[in-house]
């Protein structure tokens, strides 16, 4: 498409001489400016791809991928064989039964809120990694008994919990008698406390022995849930027509992950498209110097493009000839935003405690954010679609000046020379 005459002078045109440094200038602005809008984009939308991920495989790993929950007021009795026959479907990792109940957290030095208690067995709640594997105080060894209560480190913190403290329980579906409803009240020990990653579960889930929850509950033998984890939680759609026939007939329902969260990656889907959109405008307006550039060369050039129409060189030469100067600027503005973005991407972590460190301050407030260091996840299709961006726009900033280029009259470009 470029031969060896176009690609020689296109080569002159864009080394600057003597009397044209402006115009060079100009493209080399242009150059930067393209390459700290690919960067930029790249660097956040690698940023907003990482939270993603990282706060989805944080929920999924304190929660099952398939919930299957009673209707209100309702229990699933006899759930051993079913949580039997759902672990040996094919895809299933584990299916553990859980007792939950909205209750009342308060202690003997006062303060009180909301919570909610979820009964678990023992080994469960080993196989549970986001909070057996991060147990902050006590052990998981003395979660046996029925005055044992395991509590995440915001409740902990909240009420100035000690391993060995008391937590009284109240719930309010008691007892009823002749003066009405007494509402069920039960201290227990606390013997260990976790971090689970996420706030909301850390400041409201607390776990007790199922059989203590069984009991504080008064449902002997019977369970509220079942969580269903998968060895691929992107298939969870392929265990649906068993679990129909499982639970048919059953006063419960089954929802995947999906739907549970649907709130938190619908927003951050489109935070990471919104922010996408608007990043994209830096290469649009880069993509305006490009024509900039190119218009002032062009005019700049108009006796050399008459001298080399005179010569013999066609229109569709000196067409080429100013595509490909303003492609080099394109295409090099691109490849080197790239490669300051993944760089950047690659390096985030230090970059993020030398700011720290030179602030003094942090950049994130986990308490906030969830998150104490900026998530590191490079979506390669993501960084794919700014380079297409990137081109494309600097591509066309360039049709129009070569056009009007390939169409000066040599005659009329002569005239006053």
């Amino acid at each position: 498409m470029f031969g060896p005459f176009e690609r020689l002078v296109a080569g002159r045109y864009l080394r600057a001489r003597k009397g044209e440094r402006f115009v060079s200038i100009i493209a080399i602005f242009s150059l930067v400016g393209i390459a700290l809008g690919v960067a930029t984009l790249i660097v956040v939308t690698s940023v907003m791809s990482g939270f993603q991920t990282e706060l989805v495989s944080r929920v999924l790993g304190a929660s099952g991928h398939v919930t299957i929950e009673a209707h209100a007021g309702q229990k699933i009795d006899g759930y051993q064989d079913l949580v039997g026959r759902i672990a040996k479907l094919p895809g299933v990792a584990s299916a553990t039964a859980v007792l939950d109940g909205q209750v009342l957290l308060t202690t003997n030095q006062g303060g009180s809120r909301g919570g909610l208690v979820r009964g678990i067995a023992q080994a469960d709640l080993r196989a549970l990694h986001a909070v057996a594997d991060n147990i902050l105080g006590g052990s998981l060894n003395d979660f046996t008994g029925d005055d044992a209560i395991a509590v995440g480190v915001g409740v902990a913190r909240f009420y100035g919990l000690r391993i060995g403290d008391p937590l009284t329980v109240i719930s309010p579906q008691g007892a009823a008698t002749a003066f009405g409803t007494i509402p069920r009240v039960r201290a227990y020990k606390v013997v260990a406390v976790f971090d689970a990653g996420l706030s909301q579960y850390n400041d409201s889930v607390v776990f007790l022995p199922m059989p203590a929850a069984q009991a504080f509950f008064q449902k002997p033998d019977a369970v509220t849930g079942i969580e269903i984890r998968m060895n691929d939680p992107s298939k969870v759609d392929t265990i649906a027509p068993a679990l129909v026939g499982m639970i048919q007939g059953k006063p419960v329902d089954a929802r995947d992950w999906r739907h549970s969260n649907d709130g938190i990656i619908g927003v951050l889907q489109v935070q990471k498209d919104t922010m996408f959109i608007v990043l994209g405008m830096i290469i649009l307006v880069a993509a305006f110097n490009v024509i900039s550039s190119l218009i002032m060369l062009v005019k700049d050039k108009r006796a050399d493009i008459a001298v080399l129409r005179t010569i013999g060189a066609s229109s569709g030469a000196i067409l080429r000839i100013f595509l490909m100067c303003g492609a080099f600027v394109g295409v090099s503005g691109t490849l080197i935003g790239t490669m300051i973005g993944v760089v950047f991407c690659w390096n985030i972590h230090a970059i993020q405690h030398a700011i720290e460190q030179m602030t003094g301050g942090r950049v994130f407030d986990d308490r906030v954010f969830m998150l104490s260091a900026l998530p590191n996840t490079i979506d390669w299709g993501d960084v794919i679609r700014v380079v297409v961006l990137g081109l494309v726009l600097s591509l066309l900033a360039t049709v129009y000046p070569s056009w009007r280029a390939a169409r000066t009259d040599p005659v009329e470009a002569l005239r006053h020379e």
